[in-house]
């Protein structure tokens, strides 16, 4: 079973915590607006888990934020991550670190 995906906010960052999975992500999907508002750094730190779902809900967010006008940094950007952006031959400012 998924680890709950918690996020929370400290000024201009949005600091991800748990899985970043198929089975977890509907809930920041559906709050992106507000969980995104003024946000110009995502910090995956505390993201012990990525699945392809995952890495598409992040450059969905990095699309969403430009959309609004705000360029948005992933810092703690993990191996995995990387390695699937690089299998899924996802441009260099899809996932901007």
């Amino acid at each position: 079973m998924a680890d709950q995906l918690r996020w929370t906010r400290d000024g201009e960052r949005l600091a991800l915590q748990g899985e970043l999975d198929q089975d977890v992500l509907n809930e920041l999907w559906e709050a992106r607006a507000q969980a995104l508002n003024g946000v110009d750094v995502i910090d995956l730190t505390g993201v012990a888990r990525v699945d392809t779902a995952g890495v598409a809900l992040l450059v969905h967010l990095v699309a969403f934020a430009r959309k609004q006008g705000r360029e948005v940094m992933l810092e703690g950007v993990s191996d995995k991550v990387r390695t699937l952006a690089q299998l899924y031959n996802l441009p260099a400012d899809a996932l901007p670190h």
